[in-house]
């Protein structure tokens, strides 16, 4: 099994203050590293569901489990290089104040349906987003249970495949 690359990094964005420009390969790379990262998240996920794991409440009383927590680590530790700021439902909270002039934000939710991973259903997700200018244009749902993997990418348009292992190449991806 094939590691993925973490070290895609530092596509000219200049952090949440600063206008950028993204060009479509460097988007196409963060589609690349976001899918990887929902992927490892996702087996990760899968390490604890096979364990009698704990349930912990958030102050909203929802479910919080350590596959939460791992997933959403996974994920930013993978972000983090970007440099685009991200907004994570495990993550700290950032007011609206503080993001409403960020031109590029990851948004993630790294354990999609903790109540259904609870249940034991298989019906929860790994979701990644990354927004331009308060639209979506890049978008992975990955569900573990069944190595589906859900992406789009504006001027790309939106595939569905199943796959289990990580992608070293954009074109790898593109081919499937």
């Amino acid at each position: 099994e094939n590691d993925c690359s973490w070290s895609i990094s530092y596509w000219n964005i200049k952090g949440p203050s600063h206008s950028s420009r993204v060009s479509f390969m460097n988007l196409k790379h963060l589609l690349l590293l976001s899918i990887n990262a929902s992927i490892k998240a996702g087996k990760e996920i899968m390490n604890i569901y096979s364990t009698d794991f704990i349930v912990d409440n958030k102050k909203d009383d929802s479910p919080l489990t350590l596959a939460d927590k791992k997933s959403n680590s996974i994920i930013e530790l993978a972000l983090k290089n970007t440099r685009i700021p991200y907004l994570s439902e495990e993550g700290k909270s950032i007011t609206y104040e503080e993001r409403k002039y960020w031109e590029y934000l990851w948004i993630i939710d790294p354990l999609d349906g903790t109540k259904e991973f609870v249940k034991r259903n298989g019906e929860f997700t790994v979701n990644i987003a990354l927004i331009k200018n308060n639209n979506p244009i890049m978008g992975v749902i990955y569900v573990p249970c069944t190595n589906d993997l859900y992406f789009g990418l504006q001027e790309l348009g939106a595939f569905k495949l199943n796959i289990d292992h990580y992608l070293k190449d954009i074109n790898e991806l593109l081919q499937i």
